[in-house]
Order: structure tokens, then sequence, then C-alpha cells
């Protein structure tokens, strides 16, 4: 085998090598489902309005636990909730975030109900309070899309 052969075989071996060590963190975001969304006026979640900006929705580093929601600011430095959710199912997945918001009839920001992972068909359905989760059920929901 000449040189040129050799540094070629290094060279692939090498690659390899760096995308296996790569592939893991590459899907960490897929993991937690990492979501930078930005609204462009207020939206209610359980327990709160967030004001108009950009927030980041991450579920925890462990599986067992990703009925909670975390919602953090921007550059994720502040945690502004931990929310609890229940599945949620759709039939067909998109290659987009996708939030379900509803329209509540009092003068109140729409609330988030549901957020899927581009590619899922299934989310998670944001727990309110009861009565509250039955004025939500009865609004007029729109889906909304995110540019990931």
């Amino acid at each position: 085998m000449n040189k040129v052969g050799v540094v070629k075989s290094f060279a692939t071996i090498t690659l390899l090598l760096a995308f296996l060590i790569a592939l893991p963190a590459a899907r960490a975001d897929e993991a937690n489902q990492a979501t930078k969304v930005t609204f462009d006026q207020p939206v209610q979640i359980p327990g709160r309005v967030l004001p108009a900006g950009t927030y980041w929705f991450i579920l925890p580093q462990d599986v067992t636990q990703h009925y909670l929601v975390r919602i953090f600011n921007s550059d994720r430095t502040t945690l502004y909730a931990t929310l609890f959710t229940i599945n949620a199912a759709r039939l067909q997945p998109t290659g987009h975030t996708t939030f379900i918001l509803a329209h509540l009839a009092s003068a109140q920001p729409q609330a988030i109900v549901t957020w899927f992972y581009p590619g899922d068909t299934t989310g998670h359905e944001f727990l309110y309070p009861k009565q509250l989760q039955k004025e939500l059920a009865n609004d007029k929901q729109d889906t909304t899309m995110a540019g990931n």
C-alpha cells in the first residue's frame, strides 16, 4: 500500500470515529426536545402569562420525567415554569414545532394547550386547573407552526 492509500484510510477512519463520537451530542436536543420559540403576543401557560418574547421549551434529560416541560428565557438562564403535562396525540407529524392555542372567551391572552416536537405524533398537553381546562376544551383552538 502506498503513502496516499495509507493517508486516505487513516483520514476515513478518523472521520468515522469523529462522527460516532459526535452522534450522541447531535441527538441531545431530540432527547430533551429543546425548542426555541418566539411569541409576538403574550400567551398563557398554567399559572402565569408569558409576555411576548423568545422562550425555550425543554424536557428533563431523564425520560421518566417527560411529563414535565420546563420553560426558560431566550438564553436559558432563567427558568419561568416547570409544568405538568399529559400525552397528546395527533394523526400526522409535521416537520415543524406545533403549538395548539385556545382563544379564551374573556380578554385573556391565548392559552397554550398542546406542544408537539417536529416529527412526533405524541406531544405534551398542558394541565390547567379543572375549570379552566373545561373552558379551554370548549374554546376555539388554532394550530400554530414554528419555523424549525
